[in-house]
């Protein structure tokens, strides 16, 4: 079974599908619509999630790619704000790096 969650996005509000049994969805007050009114804004929620996505992308900056590119899934979970999603069986990032061939270094060696 599945509930609706109302987020304040903007000037406007989103509604977000989520599992009826998820962590963070019960406690929302539902309107007459039957929609669970999260009281929080989109944005907010969303916040939990920026630190761990920095430390990824900092963690990573010192192999100085050209290019680098992070991808994770947000679940939204009501009152408990936003967490990152499972893919299997683990919570993951899944980070793509590039470097063209004359800017890879060595083993040992300093970037140009």
């Amino acid at each position: 079974m599945t509930e609706v969650l109302r987020y304040e996005v903007g000037s406007g509000t989103i509604l977000v599908e989520a599992d009826d049994n998820s962590y963070g969805v019960d406690h929302p007050a539902r309107n007459e619509q039957g929609i669970l009114d999260v009281g929080r804004r989109l944005e907010d929620a969303l916040a939990s999630v920026r630190p761990a996505a920095h430390a990824a992308l900092e963690a990573m900056a010192e192999l100085t790619p050209e290019q680098m590119e992070i991808e994770f899934g947000v679940k939204l979970a009501g009152d408990a704000g936003a967490m990152i999603a499972k893919s299997t069986a683990d919570a993951h990032f899944v980070l793509r790096m590039w470097w063209t061939p004359e800017t890879v270094p060595l083993h040992g060696e300093e970037t140009p």
